[in-house]
């Protein structure tokens, strides 16, 4: 068995750039974001932190209300930049190397809409007595205090059926919303 091992390499950055790497990437999102998503862009997708410095600085700036947590009903908290996270990131901008900045610029405007989507369109599926799946599609929304602003549960003949509806979910969701809302609520 032929082992392919790609060594990595991470920018070398001090522990203040690695604080301002969090702020600037959460100011760019424009959106809270858990903490998976968090350590999915900073560490598996961008490798500009390693896993252990972003989550050890992400807990150090909510302890010093750069950014603040929020807990959901759901279980996921999210974080975001706070106005005093806003006036530190302006203070300290140029500590941030030009080429991480450009770098964190160009993958948010690139995927934003990816990130929100996957954190607001979810879905699940599990196998019920009958044989069949069970899918759980929902649409997440911060304003309703932990319940999904849609929910739709459908039945699908075999597993292979239930993950591709999941899949499909990321990207019809809005749609999908869209005509059942039009369908069944009047605006007067």
């Amino acid at each position: 068995m032929e082992h392919n091992s790609k060594e990595i390499q991470l920018p070398i950055i001090d522990p203040m750039q690695c604080k301002l790497l969090l702020l600037f990437t959460l100011d760019k999102m424009e959106f809270p974001l858990t903490e998976n998503t968090i350590f999915d862009i900073c560490y598996n997708r961008k490798n500009w932190i390693s896993y252990m410095d972003c989550k050890e600085y992400l807990y150090k700036l909510v302890e010093t209300n750069l950014i603040y947590k929020t807990s959901s009903q759901d279980g996921e908290d999210r974080f975001n930049i706070t106005y005093d996270g806003r006036n530190c990131l302006n203070h300290f901008y140029s500590k941030l190397p030009d080429f991480l900045r450009e770098d964190i610029t160009e993958f948010t405007r690139q995927n934003r809409m990816h990130f929100k989507r996957s954190q607001e369109y979810v879905s699940t599926f599990f196998k019920s007595e009958d044989g069949s799946y069970i899918v759980v599609l929902k649409i997440r929304s911060d304003s309703l205090q932990g319940e999904p602003l849609f929910e739709i549960k459908i039945k699908a003949p075999t597993r292979q059926s239930a993950i591709e509806a999941c899949r499909r979910w990321q990207e019809n969701a809005h749609s999908a919303y869209e005509n059942v809302y039009e369908m069944f609520i009047e605006e007067n």
